[in-house]
């Protein structure tokens, strides 16, 4: 199993950016694709950005497309999450997420392992 660690949340005033990063352990990290979901208060967990074990593919939900910019560095063990134009409605706590899977999985029910989630707040 591997582990993720999220860091990069905080509070950003709307139109301003925050870059998330994850970091993996414990496991062979170019074997998974990862995953951002997003849940905020109230609602279910939904998906954010996926990216497969190269970062040959990727998908973005269509509230950030155009906005968001999902990256891994295999090397590193790591994936991050460069959010410009920030809203109010992308508040929500940020999760990483990993499948040891050959495509990407959208739902989060394909993703056995998660990180403990960081907290991003868009101010009006």
């Amino acid at each position: 199993q591997v582990q993720l660690v999220e860091s990069g949340g905080g509070l950003v005033q709307a139109g301003g950016s925050l870059r998330l990063s994850c970091a993996a352990s414990g496991g062979m990290f170019s074997t998974y694709a990862m995953a951002w979901f997003r849940q905020a208060p109230g609602k279910e967990r939904e998906i954010v950005t996926a990216i497969s074990r190269r970062g040959g593919s990727t998908f973005y939900a269509d509230s950030v497309k155009g906005r968001f910019t999902i990256s891994r560095d295999n090397a590193k063990n790591t994936i991050s999450l460069q959010m410009n134009s920030l809203k109010p409605e992308d508040t929500a706590v940020y999760y990483c997420a990993a499948a040891n899977r050959v495509f990407v999985p959208n739902s989060p029910d394909m993703y056995p392992n998660w990180g403990q989630g960081t907290q991003v707040t868009v101010s009006l």
